[in-house]
């Protein structure tokens, strides 16, 4: 499937091709909250990088935030690196060298109409706001993470059989 996403204010364009665009994980990390969540969470997409074409690209600049361990408050740097807009600050997609075949566009970028997930998988709930409340009714069908789940963005698409 063709995602096509732009900023704000329309300095910055994009396409990709995606065989995973179905936005069902949210995501609480600090990072991807505060950075580019509106409702306590992200969503992030996977793009293949290869397909990846910017029109504006002088308008990107690039976060690499510094993350805190939470069990020995140790910091590093982010491989991954989050892409903005300089000009309006719009999030529009991360990436990571230790996953250079993929890019995950934010859903909030996307201008494309995107397929309704099934379900949701809420990850990183560990660090979600205390406002943010979860549906924890014995009916809830969404997973949830404390973390990161084991199953990839690819396997959760292969298991609802949504091929793109």
């Amino acid at each position: 499937m063709r995602l096509q996403g732009s900023c704000h204010c329309g300095a910055v364009k994009f396409t990709c091709e995606s065989k995973n665009p179905v936005p069902y994980q949210l995501c609480y990390c600090g990072v991807c909250r505060k950075t580019a969540g509106g409702g306590g969470y992200a969503i992030n997409l996977a793009g293949e990088a290869s397909t990846l074409i910017v029109s504006g690209e002088e308008n990107i600049t690039v976060y690499q935030a510094a993350i805190q361990n939470p069990e020995d408050s140790s910091a590093q740097v982010s491989s991954a690196r989050r892409r903005f807009c300089k000009k309006c600050g719009s999030a529009l997609w991360l990436d990571d060298p230790q996953w250079a075949d993929l890019i995950h566009p934010f859903a909030s970028a996307i201008d494309t109409d995107l397929p309704l997930p099934p379900t949701k998988t809420h990850i990183m709930v560990d660090f979600k706001p205390s406002w943010v409340q979860l549906d924890e009714s014995p009916a809830a069908t969404d997973k949830k993470f404390g973390r990161y789940p084991e199953e990839s963005i690819a396997d959760w698409h292969s298991r609802h059989g949504l091929q793109f």
